[in-house]
């Protein structure tokens, strides 16, 4: 597994990564200890040393945090564990007013999320989205703050656009605290609508780009065909109208380019994005441990400038 640094900082990521919204999510195998700790030594085994959660992640809200803190017990020092705060809680880290990006409220949170995951340091601490009820100086001043006692060691943010991209960049260099190392955003071939601002805002400033949602909701792994019953227990079953939305001659013309190279879609879905200017982990969720070595192995393939030009002709840019 290649290992990168993120953005312009010393933080050092794989370039694949675990997303762990699925560690504690009922109705799936790794709703218990024994599912998701099968995910994380996967995930450990195949190189994989990022480690993407959240406060909000599982039922009950924090549970994912619990599950993640709990597997990696004894390999701490093998993972690079990245949370967000900044979501509805549901009084879970007391009132929050909703000013969750607060100086208040971001040390509530970040002590419960030091709790859940029974560790002393947060390597990766995300603002999960803009809070418009708290000036950005104070949440970056509280961050600063965190980072200079020990308790995080690294500030990102997830899902701001790219002018709140260069704000934070900019606001955080001219203030003299802790700027942003990593911007987290929804980003695959069939969405690459980051590519108008934020990718730009993150060249930039130096900023590592983690897209989420690399596989498009399990569009891009090669198992839904159009027209026909997605399989039972898959991810979009029951799920018609994104089925019946999908943009199918995109998805083929992409099976097609896969076929061609003998490699699976998902492959060409997150070696693709690998490539990227920016990016620093593409993370992928997995309720199983084949997901994740499957994952893991998709990284390693190095598409070739003709295989970047090609397949802008099937999903142009969006600057185009």
């Amino acid at each position: 597994m290649e290992q990168r640094r993120l953005g312009d900082s010393g933080l050092v990521v794989s370039a694949v990564g675990l997303g762990c919204n699925n560690l504690g999510r009922p109705g799936t195998t790794t709703e218990s200890p024994r599912g998701a700790q099968a995910v994380v030594n996967r995930a450990l085994d195949s190189g994989i040393t990022f480690f993407d959660v959240a406060d909000v992640y599982g039922s009950p809200r924090g549970r994912s945090e619990e599950l993640l803190g709990q597997a990696l017990r004894g390999h701490r020092d093998r993972a690079v564990i990245a949370t967000k705060f900044g979501m509805d809680m549901q009084g879970s880290n007391g009132p929050d007013f909703e000013a969750r990006g607060s100086r208040r409220y971001v040390r509530r949170a970040v002590e419960a999320s030091l709790r859940r995951l029974d560790t002393e340091w947060i390597d990766l601490y995300q603002l999960h989205r803009a809070d418009p009820l708290t000036p950005l100086d104070e949440t970056l001043s509280v961050l600063d703050d965190l980072v200079r006692e020990g308790k995080i060691r690294y500030v990102g943010h997830c899902n701001l656009a790219g002018w709140q991209t260069a704000d934070a960049s900019w606001t955080s260099t001219h203030r003299g605290t802790t700027g942003p190392v990593s911007a987290q955003i929804h980003y695959s071939l069939l969405e690459r609508e980051a590519e108008r601002e934020v990718i730009p805002a993150c060249s930039k400033f130096g900023v590592g780009l983690i897209p989420y949602f690399p596989l498009a909701n399990g569009l891009l792994t090669g198992k839904y065909q159009q027209g026909q019953e997605p399989p039972e227990g898959s991810r979009l079953s029951g799920r018609e109208r994104l089925l019946a939305d999908a943009p199918w001659e995109r998805i083929e013309r992409l099976r097609e380019f896969a076929e061609k190279r003998e490699i699976s879609m998902i492959a060409t879905a997150i070696g693709w994005l690998a490539a990227q200017p920016t990016v620093g982990s593409v993370i992928g969720g997995a309720t199983s441990p084949e997901q994740v070595e499957s994952n893991a192995s998709a990284g390693q393939w190095r598409p070739s400038q003709a295989d970047l030009d090609e397949i802008d002709t099937i999903c142009p840019p969006a600057y185009r």
